[in-house]
């Protein structure tokens, strides 16, 4: 009897609907069918022991698997997060079958539902969001744009090398940097909004809520706070008020605190629910446009910004667009090189985050990144 010799090929990163027509699997089931083989971890917080038990009795019906606190199912625990993984076709099984369950359990059903639903959705591609800084102090170019001509000249270059927007600023808010005036900044950056409204989206890069209602006045599109709120308590009703989209980052302290010594006992975890106690504020007030944005550089270590970098991808469960500026921060340790030197460094982090399904990135060099995502694109997924 003659020996059969085995091929093993893992799949990654595919099209598996593409190659399940390659093996000839039925092509009007196979669309379906992908969704059995696209496998995700799911964490879910803060159930009582009955809603975990019953959550993993309906995972394990369905082939899933369900981590939770050892003392579940004796009941010796008020709490326990748990850990779904499965397949996307799981997932949504598990989903509907909590629909019909007790303790609230229909609306955790249709929130795995959704979360299905939308990992099936044609992929967006990345937005590139120029950086025009109107300072004379900021950590890469301060100075260089401040003088009104200049920054035009530069605004329209970032417009001609594929900007999607243009994201202005008046106040450095680099470690260490102090607050800027209202009054200074409106007077830098009322003129460049009058002169490239119309011409591409803009941003406005303020915490201060005077500032940005003036810059909305005048015609700025999106509002861009790297406080998420927390510099200004007038700006959640200011972004209310004009209904315009508000990128919220997270910051673990202000720019003249946050880098000493910033510390967390899981940083991924923390963010995440500061961003959604600050999506949950928004929402109370009527808004609902909006990006976040993790804050690299915002009162982290260079290892906190890596492991933003490594998993930004969990924030998408939040629901909403990411933003990320890695553009020529520190995490780079390259203090002495010149600015195209940390461009391309740069680049290759943008890379990662790209795949990682970042919906904006927040750059100095547009050029160098729109060759960069013109390549990406040969790698998309169909």
């Amino acid at each position: 009897m003659l020996m059969h010799d085995f091929i093993l090929r893992e799949l990654k990163n595919c099209d598996t609907e593409t190659e399940l027509y390659n093996i000839g699997f039925d092509k009007s089931y196979a669309h379906r069918a992908s969704e059995k083989f696209e496998y995700k971890n799911i964490k879910i917080y803060s159930l009582t022991p009955a809603q975990a038990n019953i959550i993993k009795q309906t995972a394990i019906s369905v082939g899933a698997d369900c981590a939770t606190h050892r003392e579940v199912i004796t009941g010796k625990i008020e709490n326990s997060n748990c850990i779904i993984g499965g397949s996307i076709s799981e997932i949504k099984k598990i989903g509907e079958k909590l629909k019909f369950q007790p303790f609230s359990l229909k609306e955790l059903g249709q929130s795995l539902i959704n979360f299905a639903e939308k990992e099936t959705r044609p992929e967006k591609y990345c937005q590139i969001v120029g950086i025009l800084n109107l300072t004379d102090n900021s950590f890469s170019d301060g100075g260089m744009y401040n003088d009104f001509e200049r920054a035009k000249e530069h605004l329209l270059e970032m417009i001609d090398e594929g900007a999607d927007i243009i994201d202005i600023g008046a106040e450095s808010t680099k470690p260490y940097s102090s607050p800027v005036s209202d009054k200074d900044q409106l007077e830098k950056l009322l003129p460049i909004i009058e002169f490239a409204k119309n011409k591409i989206k803009i941003s406005i890069d303020t915490r201060s809520a005077q500032v940005a209602e003036e810059c909305l006045k005048a015609g700025a599109n999106i509002i861009n706070d790297v406080s998420g709120f927390d510099y200004d308590p007038k700006m959640v009703d200011i972004i209310a008020k004009y209904n315009i989209p508000i990128i919220i980052q997270h910051s673990k302290g202000s720019p003249d605190n946050m880098q000493n010594a910033p510390s967390y006992n899981d940083v991924m975890e923390e963010i995440f629910f500061a961003l959604k106690q600050k999506i949950d504020l928004a929402k109370s007030k009527g808004i609902n446009n909006i990006i976040i944005d993790p804050g690299i550089g915002f009162g982290k270590t260079r290892e906190n910004n890596f492991e933003i970098i490594k998993r930004v991808e969990e924030f998408k469960s939040l629901g909403y667009p990411i933003m990320l500026g890695i553009s020529r921060k520190s995490l780079l340790n390259m203090s002495d090189a010149d600015n195209y030197t940390k461009d391309i460094y740069t680049a290759a982090l943008n890379t990662i985050a790209i795949e990682h399904k970042v919906d904006f990135i927040r750059v100095h060099n547009v050029k160098m990144h729109k060759n960069l995502i013109d390549l990406l694109k040969m790698f998309m997924v169909k």
